[in-house]
């Protein structure tokens, strides 16, 4: 087994087909397959499932695409590692957001770790936060943002804020000028528009109103927060957001949020693997992203927000 199997495989499983993969990498097709060939004679199981829709790893492949991607990536990092020990702090950093950041804070990150840290090249996906903490748990990112309602033992994590959580309606709707709070009797009332029972805001909404004695009068589930308000901005529901995760939208294309008492929250932490340690590159980067979340916190009075770190 070489290098470039493991490469290729990579490759390929993320690209999704082989042709798509032999445009990324400028590696011909057939060439590819041979490769392929190759690492699966040498492991002796297939590694990919081939349709007219592409190609999927088989159980087998799913195991080696986690381990081959974490071991690429530790020696994508290597180069940096060994410079970092005699010069600037060098390196690539994998570094996860919920869409409800990164739509706001990426480019504001990126300079400012450019201007203190110009050797450090972010890579920076974004996901819901059960995506991201799988993410950081298989080492595929040094680090993420996640909005968490319970703790994790696969990861350590620091808590940064906590974040309460709003009504969030059409400006048309008859309950939109009721006031700036508004009681979890009276959000049972109201047709909702939320994320499917997975989703981390989902599961503490259930909670809450399980807790209270109370059922949600439940409209639609949403995919994204961009959908949930789309459907909001036309009338068709509300929703249960915080302030920060408007996606793109503008608060002035709805009613004045109302808080929703009594209330209850998720915590932002920042969450990195408890298997592998952070290159010095990821280290300066999470101690830079603590420290900009902090002021941006305070400097843009976050509604609903509360320091905690």
């Amino acid at each position: 087994m070489q290098y470039r199997h493991l490469y290729y495989f990579v490759k390929i499983v993320e690209a999704g087909s082989f042709s798509q993969a032999s445009r990324t990498i400028h590696v011909a097709q057939p060439a590819l397959s041979q490769q392929i060939a190759e690492l699966e004679a040498s492991l002796g199981v297939p590694l990919l499932q081939r349709s007219a829709r592409g190609v999927r790893p088989t159980v087998a492949g799913e195991k080696l695409y986690e381990e081959a991607s974490s071991i690429l990536r530790k020696l994508e990092n290597l180069p940096g590692l060994v410079r970092s020990s005699v010069g600037d702090v060098e390196g690539l950093v994998g570094l996860g957001m919920p869409a409800s950041l990164s739509t706001t804070l990426v480019g504001p990150f990126i300079a400012q770790c450019r201007a203190k840290y110009p050797k450090i090249t972010l890579k920076f996906i974004d996901g819901d936060s059960e995506f991201l903490r799988e993410e950081v748990e298989k080492s595929r990112l040094d680090l993420a943002l996640a909005f968490e309602d319970e703790f994790f033992p696969v990861v350590l994590r620091q808590p940064l804020f906590r974040q309460n959580h709003y009504l969030i309606s059409s400006r048309h709707s008859a309950h939109a000028m009721a006031g700036s709070t508004i009681s979890l009797e009276d959000v049972a009332k109201i047709p909702l528009v939320l994320p499917g029972p997975l989703n981390a805001r989902r599961i503490v909404i259930d909670r809450t109103f399980a807790d209270a004695g109370l059922s949600l009068n439940l409209a639609a589930e949403a995919v994204t927060v961009s959908s949930e308000l789309s459907a909001v901005r036309s009338g068709a529901a509300s929703t249960i957001l915080n302030l920060g995760d408007m996606s793109g939208f503008s608060l002035n294309d709805f009613a004045e949020p109302m808080l929703i008492e009594p209330t209850f929250h998720l915590t932002c932490c920042i969450i990195w693997s408890n298997e592998f340690p952070l290159t010095l590159a990821a280290e300066n980067a999470k101690k830079l992203l603590i420290d900009f979340l902090k002021a941006h916190i305070h400097a843009t009075k976050r509604p609903g927000a509360v320091w905690l770190a």
